[in-house]
């Protein structure tokens, strides 16, 4: 439950609908995961209304332990459903989804952080939705490039990985175990392997950062040529995790998309209530001139 009192910008639709209701059966019926749930994202209504939904891969046990995190933490033991992939891509065809996005924990008890199964399902959705567009937002994979090569040859259209925060606070919000340098490292390896595929990352505002560190952050990811940018207001999700510093106003976020367009970026979603995620279609579209 969030702790500080919320701005009247704030306001997240109660989950509900028969859309809403028709996702979360068939991914139930899965026995899938989906981070619009386990991280509690203010999206979850009106992204499900739409009939589409991020897919949590590797199940909902993270093996880091970051400050702005509602998934929970602790040791999955090396536990990998190998049918996963399979019935992630049924789920798909079954909601007729013509854009998808996969996700996962993070996995460092893995020796590829999970990348065979991101690559699997990208293939295995291919394979029954051969013109749906797949989004992957994946973990660091300790840096490692041939786990970010296992996901790249698997052909996804877009390649996430969110830098979270800038430079200052990474070692105050993200696990020790993340690395402001590493991300960035993840993100130019994508381009360095398949220059044609778009990549996207994102960023929290209200922990304290300065106008400068963001604009700092944006230009370092421009660097790598990142493609799609997305900026939001980090909520806190519990007592237990990093305060909110600030709820920085609409206005500010709008002027922070002005620069960050400047900067180069192909597409760029900035607002309050913005997730890596939200409107990822769209910035793809808008990215591609699709």
């Amino acid at each position: 439950m969030l702790m500080e009192r919320k701005p009247k910008w704030i306001r997240a639709k109660i989950p509900s609908g028969p859309l809403y209701n028709r996702v979360s059966r068939v991914l139930r019926s899965k026995g899938l995961h989906t981070v619009c749930e386990e991280a509690l994202c203010p999206n979850i209504a009106e992204c499900w209304e739409h009939g589409t939904a991020t897919i949590m891969l590797l199940g909902d046990v993270c093996t880091r332990s970051c400050r702005f995190c509602a998934v929970k933490a602790g040791n999955p033991m090396g536990h990998v459903s190998a049918s996963e992939p399979e019935k992630v891509a049924m789920a798909v065809n079954e909601l007729n989804l013509d854009y998808i996005v996969l996700t996962s924990v993070c996995r460092d008890d893995l020796y590829d952080g999970g990348a065979w199964i991101f690559a699997e399902t990208v293939k295995a959705i291919k394979m029954l939705r051969p013109n749906a567009k797949v989004e992957v937002l994946i973990p660091d994979f300790k840096g490692d490039k041939d786990a970010i090569e296992i996901v790249v040859k698997s052909k996804p259209d877009v390649i996430g990985h969110n830098l979270e925060t800038v430079k200052r606070l990474t070692p105050v919000v993200r696990d020790r175990r993340a690395s402001y340098y590493v991300s960035l490292n993840v993100l130019k390896t994508v381009k360095e392997l398949d220059y044609k595929i778009y990549t996207k990352s994102s960023l929290m505002l209200g922990l304290g950062e300065t106008e400068q560190e963001i604009v700092e952050a944006m230009s370092d990811l421009r660097s790598v040529g990142v493609d799609i940018l997305t900026l939001g207001q980090y909520l806190r999700p519990t007592k237990l995790h990093a305060p909110v510093v600030e709820y920085v106003r609409p206005e500010a976020f709008e002027r922070l998309r002005n620069i960050a367009l400047s900067l180069g970026f192909k597409a760029v979603a900035s607002a309050p209530l913005v997730r890596s995620s939200y409107m990822a279609s769209e910035l793809f579209q808008k990215a591609s001139g699709g």
